[in-house]
This record gives C-alpha cells, sequence and structure tokens, in this order.
C-alpha cells in the first residue's frame, strides 16, 4: 500500500512499510496544477528503511541505511545510517546496516560493526 509518485528514487535494498507516503509537491493546489515542473525530487538511498505510516516530504534525502520510525514525518534530509523518529522526525540516534541501533560508542551488537562519524552521518571504520 505504497504509492511512488514522479520524482521519488528508490535505490537498491530500500524497505517501504505498510502505507508508508511520499509527496511530490509542496504547494499542491488542484485549481492549479503545476505538473512537473513544480515536482521535487524525493532520493531515499540504498538500504534505508522506511516504517509503517511515515510520511516523507517532497526533496528530501534518505541517507544510506538510515532508519526511519514509524508514523515519523521527514521534512529535512536524514544523515547515512541515522535513526529517525517522531513528528516532525529528529534524530533519536544511529542504525547499523544490520538493522540494529547502535550504542554509544558506535558500535554494533549483533554483527560487530564499528563506525566513525563524518559530516554527512556515519562510515564503517575498517
Amino acid at each position: 500500500n505504497v504509492s511512488l509518485y514522479e520524482g521519488v528514487v528508490l535505490e537498491n535494498y530500500v524497505f517501504c512499510g505498510p502505507s508508508c507516503v511520499f509527496t511530490n509537491d509542496l504547494t499542491p493546489r488542484a485549481k492549479y496544477p503545476k505538473g512537473k515542473v513544480g515536482y521535487l525530487k524525493t532520493l531515499v538511498k540504498e538500504g534505508a528503511s522506511i516504517g509503517a505510516n511515515a510520511t516523507i516530504v517532497c526533496g528530501t534525502t534518505i541517507g544510506k541505511w538510515a532508519l526511519i520510525g514509524s508514523g515519523a514525518v521527514v521534512t529535512k534530509d536524514v544523515p547515512d545510517y541515522a535513526l529517525m523518529v517522531g513528528v516532525p522526525a529528529k534524530q533519536k540516534g544511529w542504525s547499523c546496516e544490520c538493522g540494529l541501533v547502535l550504542d554509544e560508542s558506535l558500535h554494533c551488537k549483533s554483527c560487530g560493526r564499528q563506525y566513525e562519524e563524518y559530516k554527512k552521518g556515519l562510515v564503517e571504520k575498517l
């Protein structure tokens, strides 16, 4: 029960939970339709997961392996690996590529991956 409108791009391994919503026009008016010229691109990067009933406002980018909580409303760009919840969505932590929430040292207790922070999110520490 997910509709993908023109302007929404999903990279590989993206998960869209039941009834999550994408928009493509920030100022829709039935009497004054803008068509394609009014659509803003939304990009969901590799491996990101969007929970049930979350809303993704157009013009945003969701970083790779980010985790969007159920019911969240994303109004701004989301960093790679970020855990986002609430209305509007705010970052509450970091998530591992395997899906588990990372501890304070950016370590995954499930798969053992270790991450480090950089400007646009996290990167796996090799």
